[in-house]
């Protein structure tokens, strides 16, 4: 099997991963899973994909994470390794889809506008 990429986004965050034939080494910026993501939670939400079907001792994953904070970086990795998952398998596709890590969230924060202080507060207001 050659090597996989893809891409996951979430938030500010950006996941480039690429995955190959190997026994279940993730690593993050050249580092490993529990060392970047010291949280188990985190760890736990990056390898759903791959849990999901079964394949957790299967693949070497590197990834090149950057942007965002901790959760949306967990986030986009996990989308990531599922649109590898769907290049390696197509007929993953509808079991990850269900589960729904196939959808890029696309809530991101709105940006600040001119005149106030924040997106939608505004200054106090006084009559006199």
């Amino acid at each position: 099997m050659e090597s996989v990429n893809a891409v996951g986004r979430r938030k500010a965050a950006v996941a480039r991963v690429i995955v190959k034939e190997g026994n279940g080494q993730i690593t993050i910026n050249k580092r490993a899973l529990d060392v970047y993501f010291p949280s188990s939670i985190l760890q736990y939400i990056v390898k759903q994909p791959l849990s999901t079907l079964d394949v957790v001792e299967k693949y070497d994953i590197k990834v090149n994470l950057n942007g965002g904070g901790y959760k949306g970086q967990a986030e986009a990795l996990r989308l990531a390794i599922a649109r590898a998952l769907v290049k390696i398998n197509p007929e993953d596709k509808h079991t990850l889809r269900v589960e729904g890590f196939m959808t890029r969230d696309p809530r991101v924060v709105e940006r600040k506008k001119p005149g106030r202080p924040k997106a939608r507060k505004r200054f106090q207001f006084s009559k006199r």
